[in-house]
């Protein structure tokens, strides 16, 4: 059976994603100190000890066709920002999530995630024929919850007690989920959405 996922780059005229290696462990160890990210208990930001393992389960979750991950590149600078990634894909029933993703404190919200989702949404709906993409975090992460309201997921549930945690702690995690009936509305908002970033600019 042919695999679902090949490896791809995206981009917009700001921002491109390309495939996760290995050789890009330095620079996303960089991305995550700015702000300290990996110091915020309720999100998986990698640091020098996990960041192979890190890498390694995106390379191998690709490998099983059951993910696509990404480095952020900002094209100005040509830095990495962040990283974001196709997980939890059923090809069979032409689902996956959207996850693992985070940014540099200084590109937190800018364009850079709002066009990060255009070309992963777009992607995943238009090249891929997807019937629902999902997002999932965790019930504490307000910010993120507000981010996904924001492109027009919609909540599915709770799952309680969903993950124990590295410290022991119990994770609640959210769901939204996009349908690929909504996905036309869901992008021309998302398309308003960055035009008024960019008319503030």
């Amino acid at each position: 059976m042919e695999k679902w996922f090949s490896e791809v780059i995206l981009e917009t005229n700001n921002i491109k994603l390309l495939p996760i290696e290995m050789t890009h462990k330095a620079d996303l160890i960089n991305a995550a100190a700015e702000g300290n990210l990996s110091d915020l208990w309720f999100t998986s930001v990698p640091t020098i000890d996990t960041i192979d393992n890190y890498i390694g389960k995106a390379i191998e979750d690709f490998k099983q066709d059951k993910g696509l991950a990404f480095v952020v590149v900002d094209k100005k600078t040509n830095n990495i920002i962040g990283t974001t990634r196709y997980t939890n894909a059923t090809p069979e029933h032409r689902r996956l999530e959207i996850g693992y993703t985070w940014y540099s404190k200084s590109f937190q919200k800018t364009y850079a995630n709002s066009e990060c989702k255009l070309l992963l949404l777009s992607y995943a709906f238009e090249n891929l024929k997807a019937i629902a993409v999902e997002f999932r975090t965790n019930w504490y992460n307000f910010p993120s919850r507000n981010a996904i309201a924001r492109l027009g997921a919609k909540q599915d549930g709770v799952l309680r007690n969903h993950q124990i945690m590295s410290d022991g702690s119990l994770r609640d995690t959210v769901i939204f989920s996009i349908i690929e009936s909504e996905w036309k509305s869901c992008k021309r908002s998302l398309l308003f959405k960055i035009n008024q970033i960019y008319d503030k600019h």
